[in-house]
């Protein structure tokens, strides 16, 4: 059956939004350009883009609903559906994944008792699978809002979402303080950060990541990166366990029947 058109938002919240909307339109010289923080900033009001969410965005920006949902739906960055306060992504592309990323993943499900996408009873993680976010120096990476939380292992990202749970202060090994998933899209919108230092605390490349271009530079190069699974592990610490896809192979499409891989059909069908 045909939807109902979604509901507008109460008149203080709409005017609220109207005015945080004026204000990133007249950034673009085309208004259609705004749809994406304004995405941000609908988002930023209840968590997700509601269909009240993709409403205001279309009225806004002089943009059918089709047009805007197409949009929302296109990138993962905007949740379609209610979701934590915390967004805690493990990447599970190629060298995250070897380097213990399917590991960490398959292990925060059974902790926090949820699947893919989905959000823990008390509302505070959502957990999803991520692509790269291009600091493979530092893998295997999880992200909590867009921050980077590097060379993870399963027990420092159980006790993170543990610490997350309870309200402790967490913080990146890279970037900003972690603010709320709603804080955050309102930032990814276009406005300011308010918390004392945040913007300072931005986050950069990291040493691992200017290697070469210190080296290209002729640079002397830096002490030698040892791996935590490596003989010369420094004998004075005790090398963290860091299991990896080879150290606890994850079921693949060639060994799960339940995830074949290839044609599921026959040429023509």
């Amino acid at each position: 059956m045909p939807q109902l058109p979604a509901p507008d938002y109460p008149a203080e919240v709409r005017a609220r939004l109207e005015a945080d909307a004026r204000e990133v339109i007249a950034r673009y010289p085309d208004s259609r350009s705004a749809l994406l923080p304004l995405l941000h900033l609908v988002q930023s009001e209840e968590g997700h883009v509601t269909r009240t969410g993709v409403r205001f965005c279309a009225e806004m920006l002089g943009l059918t609903t089709a047009e805007v949902t197409a949009v929302a739906t296109f990138y993962t960055m905007y949740r379609r559906g209610p979701s934590g306060d915390y967004q805690v992504g493990v990447c599970t592309n190629t060298l995250c994944a070897v380097m213990g990323g399917d590991a960490i993943f398959e292990a925060l499900q059974r902790h926090l008792g949820v699947g893919n996408g989905e959000t823990t009873e008390d509302g505070k993680i959502t957990l999803e699978h991520i692509e790269c976010n291009a600091a493979c120096d530092y893998a295997p990476v999880v992200m909590v809002n867009w921050e980077f939380f590097d060379n993870q292992t399963v027990d420092s990202a159980t006790r993170m979402v543990d610490d997350l749970r309870a309200g402790r202060t967490v913080e990146p090994t890279r970037g900003a303080p972690l603010c709320t998933f709603k804080e955050t899209a309102r930032i990814l919108a276009g406005f300011p950060d308010p918390r004392p230092g945040a913007v300072e605390a931005g986050g950069s490349a990291g040493p691992a990541s200017l290697v070469g271009l210190r080296l290209a530079k002729g640079e002397a190069a830096p002490g030698r990166v040892v791996s935590p699974r490596s003989a010369d592990y420094p004998s004075d610490e005790e090398a963290p366990a860091h299991p990896s896809s080879h150290d606890a192979p994850q079921r693949t499409s060639a060994s799960d029947p339940h995830h074949p891989s290839g044609p599921v059909a026959e040429e023509g069908e």
